[in-house]
C-alpha cells in the first residue's frame, strides 16, 4: 500500500563524495564516484559541478545507465544579481540545461555565487545586496526560469546556500516572494537553511508549492556556534566537520520528511554531506549508513537496492 512518502524519491550527489569542483586533486575520480554510488544502493543522482562527470550526453548516458543509475537533476553556478554577468552565466547554464534534459531530468539546481572564496575564505564581494541588486536578482531569476522551461523543459530550482546572498530565512523568503512561482522554485537544502539560522520545516509548510527538490543535510550545532563566534567561512566550517551524517545534527531528518510528506507531487530528496576535502575511502561507508537511516524513516526504501 502506498503512502505519502512514496512521493519522496531518494538520491545522492558528488558533494557527498567530497566533490566541489570540476577538477581538483583532492577529489574522488568520477568513475569511482559512480561505482560507489551504485554500490551504496542509490538509484538517483544529481550531476554535480559541470565537467566533473562526462559532458558528452551519449557517454554520460552509458556510464550512468550501465550502473543502473538515473539522473534527478543538473547543477550549475551563476550570478543573477549582476546584469554584467548575464551572458557568461547563460552560456554555461545552456550547456548544463541541455545535458540535464538529455539525461531525462527536469530540474536544474542553480547555486548563487559565494561572497567568500571556497578555499581561502577571503571576501570576494559584499555579503549584502542593496534593493537595486535584489530587483535585478528577481527579474533575472524569472527571466532565466522562463527560458529554461520554454526552451529545455527544465525547472529552475534556486539553491539557498551558505556564504551567498540567499542564505538566511528572510533572504530565502524575499527571493521567493519576489519571483514568479510559474518559473522559479526552490531547491531547499535543509543543512544550508540551518547554517543560516532558518527553519526548514517552517519553509516547507509555508512555501510547499515552491519546493519540488530538496537536499537533505544535517549541521553540527556546536560547529554552527563556532562559525558564528569566529566568523568562519563555509569552507572553514566544513573542514571542522559542520556537516554530519544523520541522525546527528540539525534539522531532524524525520521532521523534514514528515513535512515533505504532504507534497502533492513527486519530490526528489538528494543526500548531500559536504566533505571537501576527504580521503577517498571515507564517503562510501557514510553513504551506506545514510541510506539505511533514511530508509528506516520511510524515505526511498521502495526505490533502492538492499
Amino acid at each position: 500500500m502506498s503512502t505519502v512518502k512514496d512521493k519522496l524519491v531518494l538520491g545522492s550527489a558528488p558533494d557527498s563524495w567530497g566533490v566541489w569542483f570540476p577538477e581538483d586533486e583532492y577529489q574522488t575520480p568520477w568513475n569511482r564516484f559512480l561505482d560507489e554510488l551504485a554500490e551504496a544502493g542509490y538509484t538517483w543522482l544529481e550531476l554535480g559541478p559541470y565537467g566533473y562527470l562526462p559532458t558528452d550526453p551519449d557517454r554520460l548516458a552509458d556510464e550512468v545507465g550501465g550502473r543502473g543509475l538515473k539522473v534527478s537533476g543538473g547543477t550549475v553556478f551563476g550570478a543573477l544579481h549582476d546584469d554584467d554577468r548575464w551572458d557568461g552565466m547563460l552560456s554555461t547554464v545552456r550547456k548544463v540545461a541541455g545535458l540535464t534534459r538529455a539525461m531525462g531530468a527536469r530540474h536544474l539546481v542553480f547555486i548563487p555565487p559565494m561572497f567568500r572564496d571556497e578555499r581561502t575564505g577571503a571576501f570576494t564581494e559584499s555579503p549584502h545586496l542593496g534593493d537595486g541588486r535584489w530587483r535585478t536578482l528577481h527579474r533575472n531569476a524569472d527571466r532565466l526560469g522562463r527560458l529554461l522551461l520554454e526552451e529545455y523543459g527544465v525547472r529552475l530550482c534556486l539553491h539557498s546556500h551558505a556564504d551567498t546572498h540567499i542564505q538566511t530565512q528572510p533572504e530565502i523568503e524575499r527571493f521567493l516572494d519576489g519571483t514568479d512561482p510559474e518559473y522559479v522554485s526552490l531547491c531547499l537544502d535543509t543543512g544550508h537553511v540551518a547554517y543560516g539560522g532558518g527553519d526548514a520545516v517552517d519553509l516547507i509548510r509555508r512555501y510547499s508549492e515552491r519546493i519540488g527538490y530538496v537536499h537533505i543535510k544535517q549541521m553540527d550545532p556546536q560547529v554552527l556556534r563556532e562559525k558564528d563566534a569566529e566568523e568562519l567561512s563555509f569552507g572553514e566550517a566544513v573542514k571542522r566537520g559542520v556537516c554530519v551524517e544523520p541522525p546527528a545534527g540539525e534539522p531532524v531528518p524525520s521532521k523534514v520528511l514528515d513535512a515533505l510528506g504532504d507534497a502533492d507531487a513527486r519530490v526528489f530528496v538528494i543526500v548531500e554531506q559536504d566533505l571537501y576535502p576527504c580521503a577517498p575511502d571515507v564517503p562510501l561507508s557514510i553513504a551506506v549508513r545514510t541510506r539505511h537511516y533514511l530508509n528506516s524513516c520511510g524515505l526511498g526504501a521502495r526505490y533502492q537496492r538492499d
